[in-house]
């Protein structure tokens, strides 16, 4: 068996597939990438891989038997058009959702509390405390915009924290859950905070344009740690700086790694490079269920 690792893997994980396989790393552009895979039964990739229907189309004159995204999000790869040609796609959907979690808490801490500009003044020599006076997440009201392992655990914490949950997801209400459940336009006009937790839209468009934006609560705090375009860049920055939106925090961008600096630099925008998995907890959780799922299904 030959297995390709296109964006890296945990050491033990590929230790491990080493134990039964033929284990390569490389990363190979768009144009390469499918000519490449005619020679491995099956390829691990991560978010900078895309795996599209031009590159299905040439892998499956090969032995590619099945892709694996070590991570949730599988909007990287065309994955419909691969089950249809008799190509499995697996995913990871649990192992890195309590990094996400907790990440996307730190950016509700920091669109909070001016943690972001407070970090980028004093190392500029300014103390301007009294010019950064927040709020506190205790008695607001949090509507999580998708209701998956991420969204689920950060609800647990938010509401340990004093906060009232609202939830929206596109398959409905889930009764088994102590947090109040609201359409998607209800949910943008309540809440105080709203944290994104879907994937891309298969369209391409914004889940929250300006007119979503616009029909927000004055002063709303928005956090994406899910996918970038999920937000209207554009309409966010000219939202930050009229001050409709207070604060945004921002780990996922429109064609990363080139983002707009105009909105990362804005003053009230805490912002990370994609760090949502990025915690030696998740990669090793990642990386051993990578380890089943190989397993479970060529062996």
């Amino acid at each position: 068996m030959k297995i390709l690792i296109t964006d890296g893997l945990a050491k033990d994980a590929i230790a491990a597939l080493q134990e039964f396989a033929e284990v390569d790393e490389h990363f190979y552009e768009p144009d390469a990438l499918g000519e490449a895979l005619k020679d491995y039964d099956a390829v691990i990739i991560r978010s900078a891989t895309q795996i599209r229907q031009a590159q299905i189309d040439i892998a499956k004159t090969g032995q590619l038997k099945l892709i694996v995204r070590a991570g949730v999000g599988i909007d990287n790869i065309d994955h419909a058009y691969a089950k249809d040609q008799g190509i499995h796609v697996r995913n990871t959907p649990s192992a890195n959702a309590n990094a996400m979690a907790e990440l996307t808490l730190a950016q509700l801490f920091a669109v909070s509390r001016f943690i972001a500009a407070a970090n980028v003044t004093m190392r500029k020599g300014e103390w301007n405390k009294k010019n950064y006076r927040g709020v506190e997440l205790a008695g607001k009201t949090l509507g999580l915009i998708g209701f998956g392992h991420t969204a689920r655990l950060l609800a647990d914490k938010c509401a340990a924290l004093g906060m009232d949950i609202l939830y929206y997801d596109i398959v409905g209400a889930d009764d088994q859950v102590p947090y109040t459940y609201a359409d998607m336009a209800d949910l943008i006009q309540k809440a105080d905070f709203i944290t994104l937790h879907t994937p891309a839209s298969k369209d391409g468009k914004p889940l929250l344009d300006g007119g979503a934006i616009a029909s927000m609560k004055d002063g709303v705090r928005l956090v994406n740690c899910a996918r970038g375009g999920l937000i209207d860049e554009a309409a966010l920055l000219e939202a930050l700086t009229t001050g409709k939106v207070a604060a945004a925090g921002l780990d996922v961008f429109v064609g990363e790694p080139d983002v707009n600096l105009d909105l990362v630099n804005h003053p009230n925008v805490s912002v990370t490079p994609h760090l949502g998995a990025q915690t030696y907890e998740a990669q090793t959780r990642v990386g051993k269920e990578v380890v089943d799922v190989v397993k479970e299904e060529l062996c």
